[in-house]
Protein backbone atom coordinates (compact mmCIF):
# COMPACT_ATOMS: atom_id res chain seq x y z
CA UNK A 1 0.00 0.00 0.00
CA UNK A 2 1.30 3.68 -0.27
CA UNK A 3 2.03 3.69 3.71
CA UNK A 4 4.34 0.84 3.02
CA UNK A 5 5.43 2.28 -0.32
CA UNK A 6 6.31 5.68 1.52
CA UNK A 7 8.85 3.95 4.57
CA UNK A 8 10.51 1.95 1.94
CA UNK A 9 13.86 3.30 0.06
CA UNK A 10 13.99 3.85 -3.54
CA UNK A 11 16.13 0.96 -4.13
CA UNK A 12 13.06 -1.53 -2.18
CA UNK A 13 10.20 0.38 -3.99
CA UNK A 14 12.13 -0.15 -7.47
CA UNK A 15 12.65 -3.89 -6.54
CA UNK A 16 8.63 -3.73 -4.81
CA UNK A 17 7.51 -2.52 -8.27
CA UNK A 18 9.89 -4.10 -11.03
CA UNK A 19 9.14 -7.99 -11.52
CA UNK A 20 12.49 -8.94 -11.89
CA UNK A 21 11.51 -12.37 -14.15
CA UNK A 22 9.72 -9.84 -16.92
CA UNK A 23 12.79 -7.76 -16.88
CA UNK A 24 15.24 -10.14 -17.59
CA UNK A 25 12.90 -11.56 -19.92
CA UNK A 26 13.61 -8.59 -22.35
CA UNK A 27 17.08 -9.44 -22.36
CA UNK A 28 17.00 -13.73 -22.82
CA UNK A 29 14.60 -16.30 -23.11
CA UNK A 30 13.43 -17.36 -19.91
CA UNK A 31 12.10 -21.45 -19.60
CA UNK A 32 10.31 -22.53 -16.00
CA UNK A 33 12.18 -24.82 -14.06
CA UNK A 34 10.42 -25.85 -11.18
CA UNK A 35 9.18 -22.52 -9.50
CA UNK A 36 12.03 -20.66 -10.98
CA UNK A 37 13.71 -20.55 -14.71
CA UNK A 38 16.54 -20.64 -16.54
CA UNK A 39 18.55 -19.70 -19.21
CA UNK A 40 21.86 -19.70 -21.30
CA UNK A 41 23.59 -17.23 -19.33
CA UNK A 42 23.59 -13.72 -21.25
CA UNK A 43 27.42 -12.90 -19.59
CA UNK A 44 29.42 -16.27 -20.74
CA UNK A 45 29.08 -18.34 -23.68
CA UNK A 46 27.32 -21.87 -23.01
CA UNK A 47 24.86 -24.35 -24.51
CA UNK A 48 23.71 -25.70 -21.54
CA UNK A 49 21.60 -23.54 -19.73
CA UNK A 50 22.89 -22.28 -15.98
CA UNK A 51 21.37 -19.04 -15.31
CA UNK A 52 18.83 -19.22 -13.14
CA UNK A 53 16.09 -16.75 -12.04
CA UNK A 54 14.26 -16.91 -8.50
CA UNK A 55 10.90 -14.67 -8.98
CA UNK A 56 10.31 -15.17 -5.11
CA UNK A 57 13.49 -13.86 -4.12
CA UNK A 58 13.78 -11.52 -6.98
CA UNK A 59 17.50 -12.96 -7.64
CA UNK A 60 19.50 -14.65 -10.39
CA UNK A 61 22.34 -16.50 -10.48
CA UNK A 62 24.87 -18.42 -12.88
CA UNK A 63 26.06 -21.32 -11.95
CA UNK A 64 27.86 -21.89 -14.94
CA UNK A 65 31.98 -20.69 -15.89
CA UNK A 66 30.92 -16.70 -14.79
CA UNK A 67 29.29 -17.73 -11.32
CA UNK A 68 27.83 -14.02 -11.28
CA UNK A 69 24.46 -13.29 -9.33
CA UNK A 70 22.54 -10.53 -7.67
CA UNK A 71 19.24 -8.79 -7.64
CA UNK A 72 18.23 -6.42 -10.65
CA UNK A 73 20.05 -3.69 -10.08
CA UNK A 74 23.13 -6.38 -10.63
CA UNK A 75 21.55 -7.54 -13.57
CA UNK A 76 21.19 -4.13 -15.04
CA UNK A 77 24.87 -3.10 -14.26
CA UNK A 78 26.26 -5.71 -15.42
CA UNK A 79 23.70 -6.09 -18.61
CA UNK A 80 24.19 -2.58 -19.97
CA UNK A 81 27.71 -2.14 -18.07
CA UNK A 82 26.63 1.08 -16.06
CA UNK A 83 27.51 1.98 -12.79
CA UNK A 84 24.83 1.58 -9.84
CA UNK A 85 23.47 5.38 -10.02
CA UNK A 86 23.12 5.31 -13.37
CA UNK A 87 21.13 1.57 -12.95
CA UNK A 88 19.20 3.53 -9.56
CA UNK A 89 18.12 6.35 -12.30
CA UNK A 90 17.38 3.97 -15.04
CA UNK A 91 15.17 1.99 -12.86
CA UNK A 92 13.55 4.08 -10.91
CA UNK A 93 11.91 5.68 -13.80
CA UNK A 94 11.03 2.17 -15.05
CA UNK A 95 9.54 2.08 -11.64
CA UNK A 96 8.02 5.36 -11.46
CA UNK A 97 9.96 6.40 -8.27
CA UNK A 98 10.67 9.47 -7.72
CA UNK A 99 14.76 10.05 -7.00
CA UNK A 100 14.97 13.55 -6.46
CA UNK A 101 13.58 14.45 -3.20
CA UNK A 102 14.88 11.49 -1.57
CA UNK A 103 18.57 11.32 -3.04
CA UNK A 104 19.84 15.09 -3.70
CA UNK A 105 23.58 14.54 -3.16
CA UNK A 106 23.37 12.02 -5.73
CA UNK A 107 21.47 13.45 -7.63
CA UNK A 108 23.65 16.86 -7.07
CA UNK A 109 26.80 14.90 -8.58
CA UNK A 110 24.75 12.41 -11.41
CA UNK A 111 21.38 13.40 -12.35
CA UNK A 112 21.71 17.16 -12.77
CA UNK A 113 24.34 15.76 -15.67
CA UNK A 114 21.78 14.05 -17.03
CA UNK A 115 19.13 17.10 -17.18
CA UNK A 116 21.65 19.48 -18.81
CA UNK A 117 22.66 17.19 -21.47
CA UNK A 118 19.33 16.88 -22.30
CA UNK A 119 18.70 20.53 -22.21
CA UNK A 120 21.95 20.90 -24.31
CA UNK A 121 20.51 18.45 -27.27
CA UNK A 122 17.11 20.05 -27.42
CA UNK A 123 18.97 23.76 -27.57
CA UNK A 124 21.33 22.12 -30.28
CA UNK A 125 18.54 20.43 -32.42
CA UNK A 126 16.34 23.74 -32.60
CA UNK A 127 20.07 25.61 -33.75
CA UNK A 128 20.13 22.79 -36.68
CA UNK A 129 16.51 24.02 -37.69
CA UNK A 130 18.11 27.55 -37.94
CA UNK A 131 20.88 26.95 -39.59
CA UNK A 132 21.07 26.53 -43.44
CA UNK A 133 24.96 25.53 -43.93
CA UNK A 134 24.40 22.74 -41.31
CA UNK A 135 21.27 21.85 -42.81
CA UNK A 136 23.47 22.04 -46.76
CA UNK A 137 26.66 20.63 -44.96
CA UNK A 138 24.57 16.69 -43.63
CA UNK A 139 23.10 16.79 -46.90
CA UNK A 140 26.46 16.98 -48.86
CA UNK A 141 27.29 13.92 -46.54
CA UNK A 142 24.38 12.15 -47.56
CA UNK A 143 22.55 12.67 -44.35
CA UNK A 144 18.74 12.29 -44.79
CA UNK A 145 16.13 14.23 -42.77
CA UNK A 146 14.86 11.64 -41.34
CA UNK A 147 18.09 9.99 -40.37
CA UNK A 148 18.89 13.53 -38.35
CA UNK A 149 15.54 13.79 -36.63
CA UNK A 150 15.74 10.11 -35.73
CA UNK A 151 19.42 10.67 -33.82
CA UNK A 152 18.23 14.33 -33.03
CA UNK A 153 21.42 15.69 -34.79
CA UNK A 154 22.08 19.43 -33.86
CA UNK A 155 24.17 22.37 -34.31
CA UNK A 156 26.44 24.67 -31.82
CA UNK A 157 26.05 28.43 -32.80
CA UNK A 158 29.57 29.65 -33.34
CA UNK A 159 29.15 32.61 -29.90
CA UNK A 160 31.34 32.04 -27.09
CA UNK A 161 28.85 31.27 -24.56
CA UNK A 162 25.12 30.98 -26.29
CA UNK A 163 24.81 27.39 -24.78
CA UNK A 164 25.90 28.57 -21.31
CA UNK A 165 23.15 31.47 -21.22
CA UNK A 166 20.73 28.97 -22.30
CA UNK A 167 21.67 26.80 -19.43
CA UNK A 168 21.85 29.29 -16.58
CA UNK A 169 18.35 30.67 -17.66
CA UNK A 170 16.97 27.18 -17.12
CA UNK A 171 18.47 27.30 -14.15
CA UNK A 172 21.63 24.99 -13.92
CA UNK A 173 25.04 26.54 -12.45
CA UNK A 174 28.00 27.05 -14.22
CA UNK A 175 29.68 24.52 -11.98
CA UNK A 176 27.40 21.80 -12.90
CA UNK A 177 27.09 22.80 -16.92
CA UNK A 178 31.09 22.84 -16.25
CA UNK A 179 30.96 19.21 -14.67
CA UNK A 180 28.87 17.89 -17.79
CA UNK A 181 31.52 18.94 -20.11
CA UNK A 182 30.00 21.69 -22.54
CA UNK A 183 31.53 24.48 -21.20
CA UNK A 184 35.59 25.22 -20.06
CA UNK A 185 36.86 27.66 -18.10
CA UNK A 186 40.11 29.85 -18.94
CA UNK A 187 43.21 31.22 -18.43
CA UNK A 188 40.93 34.60 -17.40
CA UNK A 189 38.55 33.06 -15.88
CA UNK A 190 35.53 32.96 -17.85
CA UNK A 191 33.86 30.37 -19.25
CA UNK A 192 33.27 29.21 -22.77
CA UNK A 193 31.49 26.70 -24.94
CA UNK A 194 33.36 23.85 -25.41
CA UNK A 195 31.07 23.28 -28.70
CA UNK A 196 31.62 26.29 -31.62
CA UNK A 197 30.82 26.44 -34.86
CA UNK A 198 29.81 22.40 -35.26
CA UNK A 199 27.46 19.86 -36.04
CA UNK A 200 26.41 17.98 -33.26
CA UNK A 201 26.11 14.16 -32.37
CA UNK A 202 24.56 13.72 -29.12
CA UNK A 203 26.06 9.93 -27.78
CA UNK A 204 23.50 8.19 -25.56
CA UNK A 205 24.15 5.40 -23.16
CA UNK A 206 22.45 1.75 -23.88
CA UNK A 207 19.15 3.31 -22.03
CA UNK A 208 18.52 6.08 -24.22
CA UNK A 209 19.96 8.49 -22.16
CA UNK A 210 22.25 11.69 -23.79
CA UNK A 211 25.52 11.50 -21.83
CA UNK A 212 27.75 13.70 -24.39
CA UNK A 213 28.10 14.76 -27.59
CA UNK A 214 30.74 14.77 -30.34
CA UNK A 215 30.57 17.93 -32.65
CA UNK A 216 32.13 17.75 -36.42
CA UNK A 217 33.10 20.82 -37.17
CA UNK A 218 31.77 22.56 -40.93
CA UNK A 219 34.63 22.66 -43.47
CA UNK A 220 34.84 26.74 -43.43
CA UNK A 221 35.71 26.76 -40.09
CA UNK A 222 38.42 24.11 -40.03
CA UNK A 223 41.93 25.82 -39.74
CA UNK A 224 43.13 22.76 -38.77
CA UNK A 225 43.96 23.69 -35.19
CA UNK A 226 41.02 22.60 -32.94
CA UNK A 227 40.15 19.28 -34.76
CA UNK A 228 37.70 18.17 -37.04
CA UNK A 229 35.98 16.47 -34.09
CA UNK A 230 35.73 17.47 -30.39
CA UNK A 231 34.21 15.18 -28.02
CA UNK A 232 32.86 15.65 -24.83
CA UNK A 233 35.57 14.90 -22.06
CA UNK A 234 35.18 11.79 -19.48
CA UNK A 235 32.40 12.78 -16.68
CA UNK A 236 31.17 10.87 -14.06
CA UNK A 237 27.93 9.62 -16.64
CA UNK A 238 30.44 9.72 -20.08
CA UNK A 239 33.37 7.21 -20.22
CA UNK A 240 34.78 6.90 -23.79
CA UNK A 241 35.94 3.48 -23.19
CA UNK A 242 33.04 1.58 -22.31
CA UNK A 243 30.28 3.88 -24.94
CA UNK A 244 29.38 2.81 -28.27
CA UNK A 245 27.99 5.12 -30.54
CA UNK A 246 24.87 4.25 -31.62
CA UNK A 247 24.02 1.23 -29.56
CA UNK A 248 20.91 2.51 -27.89
CA UNK A 249 19.55 2.00 -31.35
CA UNK A 250 20.99 -1.11 -32.24
CA UNK A 251 21.19 -3.58 -29.35
CA UNK A 252 17.82 -5.11 -30.64
CA UNK A 253 19.19 -5.20 -34.06
CA UNK A 254 22.27 -7.19 -32.52
CA UNK A 255 20.96 -9.59 -30.46
CA UNK A 256 18.35 -10.49 -32.90
CA UNK A 257 21.67 -11.45 -35.47
CA UNK A 258 24.49 -12.18 -32.87
CA UNK A 259 26.07 -10.08 -35.33
CA UNK A 260 27.72 -6.68 -34.91
CA UNK A 261 28.84 -4.11 -37.66
CA UNK A 262 31.50 -1.94 -35.77
CA UNK A 263 32.54 1.24 -38.21
CA UNK A 264 34.96 4.41 -37.09
CA UNK A 265 33.02 7.23 -36.05
CA UNK A 266 28.97 8.82 -36.41
CA UNK A 267 29.22 9.75 -40.33
CA UNK A 268 29.68 5.82 -41.00
CA UNK A 269 27.65 4.75 -38.26
CA UNK A 270 24.26 7.00 -39.56
CA UNK A 271 25.66 6.37 -43.39
CA UNK A 272 25.23 2.65 -42.95
CA UNK A 273 22.28 2.58 -40.41
CA UNK A 274 20.66 4.73 -42.92
CA UNK A 275 21.44 2.23 -45.65
CA UNK A 276 19.55 -0.48 -43.81
CA UNK A 277 22.75 -1.99 -41.87
CA UNK A 278 20.88 -1.77 -38.47
CA UNK A 279 23.47 -4.12 -36.50
CA UNK A 280 26.14 -1.59 -36.63
CA UNK A 281 27.97 0.56 -34.10
CA UNK A 282 31.03 2.72 -34.24
CA UNK A 283 33.79 4.12 -31.17
CA UNK A 284 32.93 7.47 -29.84
CA UNK A 285 36.54 9.00 -29.58
CA UNK A 286 38.81 6.26 -28.77
CA UNK A 287 39.91 3.33 -30.06
CA UNK A 288 38.06 -0.27 -29.44
CA UNK A 289 38.29 -1.10 -25.61
CA UNK A 290 38.05 -4.19 -23.72
CA UNK A 291 34.88 -2.51 -22.30
CA UNK A 292 33.47 -2.62 -25.99
CA UNK A 293 33.56 -5.90 -26.05
CA UNK A 294 32.38 -6.29 -23.28
CA UNK A 295 29.28 -4.90 -23.97
CA UNK A 296 29.00 -6.63 -27.43
CA UNK A 297 29.79 -9.95 -26.25
CA UNK A 298 26.63 -10.51 -24.17
CA UNK A 299 24.94 -9.61 -27.40
CA UNK A 300 26.95 -11.20 -30.27
CA UNK A 301 28.91 -13.95 -31.27
CA UNK A 302 30.43 -12.51 -34.84
CA UNK A 303 31.76 -9.22 -34.90
CA UNK A 304 32.35 -7.45 -38.31
CA UNK A 305 35.07 -4.65 -38.33
CA UNK A 306 35.08 -2.27 -40.87
CA UNK A 307 37.63 0.79 -41.06
CA UNK A 308 38.98 3.46 -43.26
CA UNK A 309 40.99 2.41 -46.55
CA UNK A 310 44.22 3.59 -45.67
CA UNK A 311 47.10 2.13 -43.99
CA UNK A 312 46.21 3.92 -40.46
CA UNK A 313 42.54 1.85 -40.92
CA UNK A 314 44.73 -1.03 -41.42
CA UNK A 315 46.48 -1.15 -38.47
CA UNK A 316 43.74 0.33 -36.07
CA UNK A 317 41.82 -3.36 -38.05
CA UNK A 318 44.87 -5.20 -36.48
CA UNK A 319 44.37 -3.94 -32.94
CA UNK A 320 40.85 -4.83 -33.02
CA UNK A 321 41.29 -8.11 -34.45
CA UNK A 322 43.86 -9.26 -31.75
CA UNK A 323 41.42 -7.78 -28.51
CA UNK A 324 38.23 -9.78 -30.40
CA UNK A 325 39.91 -13.09 -31.22
CA UNK A 326 40.70 -13.44 -27.16
CA UNK A 327 37.54 -12.85 -26.25
CA UNK A 328 36.29 -15.88 -28.36
CA UNK A 329 34.34 -13.92 -31.43
CA UNK A 330 33.98 -14.83 -34.72
CA UNK A 331 35.97 -12.25 -36.57
CA UNK A 332 35.61 -10.94 -40.32
CA UNK A 333 36.91 -7.98 -41.60
CA UNK A 334 34.60 -6.19 -44.80
CA UNK A 335 37.45 -4.74 -47.67
CA UNK A 336 35.72 -1.56 -49.27
CA UNK A 337 37.91 -1.62 -52.80
CA UNK A 338 37.89 1.52 -54.03
CA UNK A 339 35.87 3.36 -51.12
CA UNK A 340 37.61 5.19 -48.23
CA UNK A 341 35.26 4.72 -45.84
CA UNK A 342 31.27 3.07 -45.43
CA UNK A 343 30.16 6.61 -45.48
CA UNK A 344 31.77 7.38 -48.83
CA UNK A 345 30.48 4.11 -50.23
CA UNK A 346 26.97 4.03 -49.39
CA UNK A 347 26.83 7.72 -50.99
CA UNK A 348 28.13 6.84 -54.00
CA UNK A 349 26.05 3.88 -53.95
CA UNK A 350 23.39 3.22 -51.87
CA UNK A 351 22.25 -0.68 -50.49
CA UNK A 352 26.01 -1.51 -51.35
CA UNK A 353 26.43 -2.01 -47.55
CA UNK A 354 24.52 -5.44 -47.37
CA UNK A 355 26.09 -6.57 -50.46
CA UNK A 356 29.39 -5.94 -49.07
CA UNK A 357 28.90 -7.73 -45.67
CA UNK A 358 28.08 -10.88 -47.80
CA UNK A 359 31.95 -10.97 -48.96
CA UNK A 360 33.29 -10.25 -45.45
CA UNK A 361 36.32 -12.22 -45.38
CA UNK A 362 37.61 -13.85 -42.08
CA UNK A 363 39.87 -11.60 -39.90
CA UNK A 364 43.22 -14.42 -40.53
CA UNK A 365 42.44 -14.34 -44.27
CA UNK A 366 42.94 -10.68 -43.69
CA UNK A 367 46.50 -11.43 -41.94
CA UNK A 368 47.65 -13.91 -44.29
CA UNK A 369 46.95 -11.42 -47.19
CA UNK A 370 48.46 -8.62 -45.21
CA UNK A 371 51.70 -10.70 -44.42
CA UNK A 372 52.07 -13.57 -47.64
CA UNK A 373 52.11 -11.54 -50.55
CA UNK A 374 55.22 -11.73 -51.77
CA UNK A 375 56.33 -14.93 -52.60
CA UNK A 376 60.29 -15.79 -53.21
CA UNK A 377 61.80 -15.94 -56.33
CA UNK A 378 64.27 -19.23 -57.31
CA UNK A 379 65.87 -16.71 -60.42
CA UNK A 380 66.99 -14.03 -57.32
CA UNK A 381 70.75 -14.31 -55.92
CA UNK A 382 71.58 -16.16 -52.95
CA UNK A 383 72.04 -12.62 -50.57
CA UNK A 384 68.28 -11.97 -52.33
CA UNK A 385 67.23 -14.82 -51.03
CA UNK A 386 68.41 -15.00 -47.69
CA UNK A 387 66.76 -11.54 -46.74
CA UNK A 388 63.48 -12.52 -48.15
CA UNK A 389 63.38 -15.57 -46.24
CA UNK A 390 64.09 -13.62 -42.59
CA UNK A 391 61.15 -11.39 -44.13
CA UNK A 392 58.99 -14.60 -44.68
CA UNK A 393 60.21 -15.50 -41.38
CA UNK A 394 59.64 -12.38 -38.99
CA UNK A 395 55.72 -12.40 -40.99
CA UNK A 396 55.09 -16.18 -40.53
CA UNK A 397 55.91 -15.68 -37.24
CA UNK A 398 53.80 -12.10 -36.76
CA UNK A 399 50.91 -14.52 -37.77
CA UNK A 400 51.53 -16.93 -35.56
CA UNK A 401 50.59 -14.73 -32.71
CA UNK A 402 48.03 -13.93 -34.21
CA UNK A 403 46.79 -17.49 -34.36
CA UNK A 404 48.13 -18.35 -30.58
CA UNK A 405 45.77 -15.49 -29.67
CA UNK A 406 42.67 -16.93 -30.50
CA UNK A 407 40.62 -18.54 -27.91
CA UNK A 408 39.28 -21.57 -29.61
CA UNK A 409 41.85 -24.41 -29.81
CA UNK A 410 39.82 -25.51 -32.83
CA UNK A 411 40.17 -22.05 -34.60
CA UNK A 412 43.90 -22.12 -33.79
CA UNK A 413 44.03 -25.70 -35.66
CA UNK A 414 42.27 -24.74 -38.65
CA UNK A 415 44.49 -21.30 -39.48
CA UNK A 416 47.90 -23.84 -38.67
CA UNK A 417 46.34 -25.94 -41.35
CA UNK A 418 45.71 -22.69 -43.94
CA UNK A 419 48.99 -21.60 -42.81
CA UNK A 420 50.70 -24.24 -44.10
CA UNK A 421 48.78 -24.77 -47.42
CA UNK A 422 49.63 -20.35 -47.86
CA UNK A 423 53.03 -20.72 -47.16
CA UNK A 424 54.20 -24.25 -48.27
CA UNK A 425 55.48 -24.84 -44.61
CA UNK A 426 54.45 -28.13 -42.65
CA UNK A 427 51.86 -28.19 -40.14
CA UNK A 428 54.61 -29.22 -37.38
CA UNK A 429 57.27 -27.02 -38.22
CA UNK A 430 54.64 -24.28 -37.65
CA UNK A 431 52.96 -25.92 -34.61
CA UNK A 432 56.65 -25.89 -33.05
CA UNK A 433 57.72 -22.22 -34.21
CA UNK A 434 54.37 -21.26 -32.54
CA UNK A 435 55.05 -22.71 -29.33
CA UNK A 436 58.09 -21.02 -28.61
CA UNK A 437 56.94 -17.75 -29.41
CA UNK A 438 55.72 -15.58 -25.94
CA UNK A 439 52.58 -13.88 -26.58
CA UNK A 440 53.78 -10.08 -27.30
CA UNK A 441 50.15 -8.99 -28.13
CA UNK A 442 49.27 -7.36 -25.04
CA UNK A 443 45.40 -6.80 -25.98
CA UNK A 444 45.30 -10.75 -25.23
CA UNK A 445 45.20 -10.51 -21.28
CA UNK A 446 41.73 -11.31 -20.21
CA UNK A 447 40.64 -10.72 -16.75
CA UNK A 448 40.56 -13.89 -14.71
CA UNK A 449 36.84 -14.76 -13.62
CA UNK A 450 36.78 -15.04 -10.38
CA UNK A 451 34.03 -17.70 -8.64
CA UNK A 452 33.47 -15.90 -5.55
CA UNK A 453 32.54 -18.34 -2.46
CA UNK A 454 28.85 -18.06 -0.90
CA UNK A 455 28.87 -15.27 1.79
CA UNK A 456 28.28 -17.20 5.47
CA UNK A 457 30.72 -19.97 3.79
CA UNK A 458 33.56 -20.71 6.71
CA UNK A 459 37.21 -20.78 5.77
CA UNK A 460 37.46 -24.35 6.90
CA UNK A 461 34.37 -26.16 7.03
CA UNK A 462 33.62 -29.06 8.80
CA UNK A 463 31.41 -31.95 6.79
CA UNK A 464 28.51 -30.86 9.38
CA UNK A 465 28.59 -27.91 7.76
CA UNK A 466 28.78 -29.39 4.32
CA UNK A 467 26.04 -31.27 5.30
CA UNK A 468 23.66 -28.63 6.67
CA UNK A 469 24.80 -26.39 3.48
CA UNK A 470 22.82 -29.03 1.63
CA UNK A 471 19.92 -29.58 3.80
CA UNK A 472 19.25 -26.10 3.56
CA UNK A 473 19.27 -26.27 -0.09
CA UNK A 474 16.66 -29.15 -0.35
CA UNK A 475 14.52 -27.32 2.36
CA UNK A 476 14.39 -24.16 0.65
CA UNK A 477 12.92 -25.43 -2.40
CA UNK A 478 10.24 -27.57 -0.72
CA UNK A 479 7.70 -27.05 2.55
CA UNK A 480 7.80 -30.27 3.39
CA UNK A 481 11.25 -30.95 4.05
CA UNK A 482 11.78 -27.85 5.74
CA UNK A 483 9.11 -29.33 8.24
CA UNK A 484 11.05 -32.39 8.67
CA UNK A 485 14.20 -30.30 9.14
CA UNK A 486 12.24 -28.63 12.09
CA UNK A 487 13.17 -31.77 14.79
CA UNK A 488 16.66 -31.70 13.46
CA UNK A 489 17.89 -28.10 14.31
CA UNK A 490 19.70 -28.54 17.35
CA UNK A 491 21.88 -30.34 15.28
CA UNK A 492 22.71 -27.50 13.36
CA UNK A 493 25.38 -25.38 12.97
CA UNK A 494 24.54 -21.37 14.55
CA UNK A 495 25.24 -20.08 11.47
CA UNK A 496 22.98 -22.12 9.67
CA UNK A 497 20.40 -22.18 12.06
CA UNK A 498 20.33 -18.27 11.39
CA UNK A 499 19.71 -19.31 7.73
CA UNK A 500 16.82 -21.51 8.62
CA UNK A 501 14.90 -18.92 10.29
CA UNK A 502 15.18 -16.74 7.65
CA UNK A 503 14.37 -19.37 4.93
CA UNK A 504 10.59 -17.80 4.96
CA UNK A 505 11.64 -14.55 4.75
CA UNK A 506 9.70 -13.31 8.02
CA UNK A 507 13.15 -13.27 9.92
CA UNK A 508 15.60 -10.84 8.25
CA UNK A 509 19.17 -12.16 9.12
CA UNK A 510 21.14 -9.73 7.58
CA UNK A 511 22.56 -9.04 3.80
CA UNK A 512 25.40 -12.28 4.20
CA UNK A 513 22.46 -14.94 5.12
CA UNK A 514 20.27 -13.13 2.87
CA UNK A 515 22.71 -13.30 -0.25
CA UNK A 516 23.72 -16.92 0.94
CA UNK A 517 20.07 -18.25 1.10
CA UNK A 518 19.68 -16.64 -2.57
CA UNK A 519 22.32 -18.40 -4.06
CA UNK A 520 21.46 -22.00 -2.02
CA UNK A 521 17.97 -21.40 -3.17
CA UNK A 522 18.86 -20.97 -7.04
CA UNK A 523 21.63 -23.83 -7.31
CA UNK A 524 18.69 -26.46 -5.49
CA UNK A 525 16.72 -25.16 -8.26
CA UNK A 526 19.54 -25.76 -10.87
CA UNK A 527 20.67 -29.18 -9.38
CA UNK A 528 17.31 -30.58 -8.59
CA UNK A 529 15.57 -30.29 -11.88
CA UNK A 530 15.98 -33.79 -13.37
CA UNK A 531 15.31 -35.86 -10.17
CA UNK A 532 11.91 -37.01 -9.12
CA UNK A 533 11.01 -36.08 -5.76
CA UNK A 534 10.82 -39.50 -4.35
CA UNK A 535 14.84 -39.40 -4.69
CA UNK A 536 14.68 -35.72 -3.49
CA UNK A 537 13.20 -36.95 -0.07
CA UNK A 538 15.43 -39.88 0.13
CA UNK A 539 18.55 -37.76 -0.06
CA UNK A 540 17.00 -35.55 2.02
CA UNK A 541 16.54 -38.17 4.71
CA UNK A 542 20.23 -39.72 4.27
CA UNK A 543 21.19 -36.07 4.87
CA UNK A 544 19.44 -35.79 7.79
CA UNK A 545 20.66 -38.69 9.36
CA UNK A 546 24.26 -37.38 8.26
CA UNK A 547 24.24 -34.86 9.80
CA UNK A 548 22.62 -36.44 13.37
CA UNK A 549 25.93 -38.51 13.17
CA UNK A 550 28.29 -35.28 12.66
CA UNK A 551 27.41 -33.62 15.55
CA UNK A 552 27.27 -36.88 17.86
CA UNK A 553 31.16 -36.82 16.11
CA UNK A 554 31.79 -33.88 16.70
CA UNK A 555 30.11 -33.44 20.64
CA UNK A 556 31.65 -36.53 21.93
CA UNK A 557 35.22 -35.36 20.28
CA UNK A 558 34.73 -32.25 22.25
CA UNK A 559 33.61 -34.15 25.49
CA UNK A 560 36.37 -36.35 25.48
CA UNK A 561 38.46 -33.01 24.99
CA UNK A 562 36.97 -31.52 28.33
CA UNK A 563 36.89 -34.81 30.20
CA UNK A 564 40.56 -35.05 29.89
CA UNK A 565 40.85 -31.12 30.77
CA UNK A 566 38.69 -31.62 33.90
CA UNK A 567 41.00 -35.02 34.76
CA UNK A 568 44.14 -33.04 34.21
CA UNK A 569 43.12 -30.34 36.19
CA UNK A 570 40.53 -32.02 38.96
CA UNK A 571 37.39 -30.43 38.04
CA UNK A 572 35.46 -32.94 39.85
CA UNK A 573 32.09 -31.11 39.06
CA UNK A 574 32.64 -30.32 35.41
CA UNK A 575 33.90 -33.77 34.97
CA UNK A 576 30.84 -34.95 36.39
CA UNK A 577 28.77 -33.14 33.66
CA UNK A 578 30.64 -33.97 30.56
CA UNK A 579 31.04 -37.82 31.47
CA UNK A 580 26.91 -37.51 32.08
CA UNK A 581 26.59 -35.66 29.03
CA UNK A 582 29.00 -38.14 27.20
CA UNK A 583 27.04 -41.04 28.43
CA UNK A 584 23.90 -39.93 27.09
CA UNK A 585 24.85 -38.85 23.89
CA UNK A 586 26.79 -42.32 23.11
CA UNK A 587 22.90 -43.65 23.39
CA UNK A 588 21.52 -41.50 20.69
CA UNK A 589 20.92 -43.45 17.55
Amino acid sequence: NSQFNFNMTPVEQIKDKLDIVDFIRQYVELKPSGKNFKANCPFHKEKTPSFMVSPDRQTWHCFGSCSEGGDIFKFVMKMENLEFYEALKILAEKAGVELKKISPSDQQQFGVLYDINEEAKNFFKSELIKSARAKEYLKSRGIIGETAKEFELGMSPAGYDDLSIELINHGYDIKDIERAGLVFKTDRGSYMDRFRNRVMFPIYNSFGKVIGFSGRILPEFDNGESGKYVNSPETPIFNKSRTLYGYQKSKDFIRKAKSALLVEGQMDFLMTYQDGVKNVIATSGTALTFDHLQTLKKAADDLIFCFDNDEAGLKAAERAIDLANGFDFNVKLLVLDGYKDPGEAVFKQPGIMAQIIKNAKPAMEFYFDRYLNAELSGNEDAEKRQMDIGELKKNIRIILLKIKNLASPVERNHWIKELAIKSNINEKSLFEEMNQLKFAIAVHARPTEQIPSAPIQLKNQSRRDLISEQILMLASTNNSLKNKLEQYLNYLPETYKSAYDCLDGKVDCGKSVSDFLNSISLRASFLLEKMDSGKVEKEFENLLAGLKTEFIKERKAELSRIIKECEKYNDQDKLTEALKEFDEISKIT
